[in-house]
């Protein structure tokens, strides 16, 4: 072959590799800007660990973690360090009673005691999917100790007890209220509907159709490699450990955790039609209404809004030890998953942050 021929050959393989990678991997500056904002998080905001991990144009092109997972033991975080998701678990949770009623079995517009007959009636009937959009009527926690309880339970049933007997807030339907124990129920519904327990349900169906293989239930008796200490901030600005929490009561609702890059991985597989078809998945990403048809700005388990005439889904997390976000704009491909390890840290600041740091590079 003539030495310009090959000199040409090698060119034109070297430009097609460099036009099929991701937008970021071919900018290291969008690399260094992401990277910057999130060790400003940790450095200047005193953070004690943050992860991150952003995918452009329905791939993973840039993840990092910055500070410490453990202060005491000086364990630094690393892209495989499992945090706490809080109530990032009710959109995994979500996507496994979509599926099941893609598969009709599970009727969203059927009283819940066609699954978990156990759960006493109400003076109106509540249904899957008025648990999905938080129209329910279902109260939230009451008390810190609700918040902050150290019992182990051992089924999604048992939980269950907590709320049951209560008298609901509202006719189901007739107004908005966000609630962790809605979604408790929700979990049962899941487990009963599958006929598998609640976690191995999603195992099968959710995270190993996705890729998210540390997505798991927040045990604490369980050893799962790499996980997060959490702390909190006091008044004088210090940071301390958190109270102790066992998130068993509300696996379905706020009991999981994972790494940030498992967020991207479950994401990208919604996106792409791995888990759910894409008319059930626009039902999601759709905002639901009150009956006087008031929009809620919260779908089928994400809260949903518009931003310069895109559409962005989100939910975030906060519990003891942890303040978490994932972001999506489905149209573009582009996923934001920010995980610490610090209560009350505003973690969607940071990821609509880096989702626009994204955009901007795309101008």
């Amino acid at each position: 072959m003539h030495s310009m021929t090959r000199r040409w050959c090698v060119f034109l393989l070297v430009w097609r590799l460099l036009s099929a990678l991701p937008a970021a991997a071919q900018s290291p500056g969008l690399v260094e800007a992401l990277e910057r904002v999130v060790r400003e998080a940790v450095e200047q905001q005193r953070v004690p660990a943050v992860s991150a991990a952003v995918a452009d144009r329905f791939q993973l092109v840039w993840s990092g973690a910055f500070g410490l997972a453990d202060i005491e033991n000086n364990v630094r975080a690393t892209t495989g360090t499992v945090f706490r998701l809080g109530s990032i678990s009710k959109p995994i949770t979500a996507v496994a009673a979509m599926q099941l009623a893609e598969q009709g079995r599970l009727d969203l517009d059927a009283p819940v005691q066609k699954y978990v007959p156990a759960f006493p009636r109400k003076p109106w009937p509540i249904t899957p999917r008025a648990l999905l959009g938080h129209l329910s009527g279902i109260r939230h926690y009451r008390s810190p100790e609700e918040l902050l309880s150290t019992r182990h339970y051992y089924d999604l049933i048992e939980p269950l007890k907590i709320f049951a007997d209560d008298p609901l807030e509202f006719e189901p339907g007739t107004k908005f209220r966000y609630t962790t124990y809605g979604y408790n129920l929700l979990g049962a519904v899941v487990e009963a509907a599958s006929g598998m327990r609640f976690m191995d349900y999603l195992r099968k169906h959710v995270i190993e159709p996705s890729g998210a293989e540390r997505i798991q239930a927040d045990d604490v008796y369980r050893i799962i490699p790499n996980r997060a200490r959490g702390y909190r901030r006091t008044p004088a600005g210090t940071i301390e450990n958190c109270p102790l929490a066992d998130t068993s009561n509300k696996i379905p609702g706020g009991g999981m955790v994972a790494t940030a890059e498992d967020l991207v991985r479950f994401s990208l597989a919604l996106l792409e039609g791995r888990l759910l078809k894409k008319q059930t998945l626009e039902q999601m990403f759709t905002s639901q209404k009150t009956r006087d048809g008031r929009s809620t700005g919260y779908g089928l388990g994400w809260y949903v809004s518009e931003r310069a005439g895109r559409k962005w889904v989100e939910h975030s997390g906060s519990q003891p030890g942890a303040s978490t976000n994932l972001l999506i704009l489905p149209d573009r491909g582009l996923v934001v998953a920010v995980l610490t390890n610090l209560e009350r840290y505003p973690a969607r600041a940071l990821s609509v942050q880096l989702a626009e740091l994204v955009l901007k590079e795309a101008r």
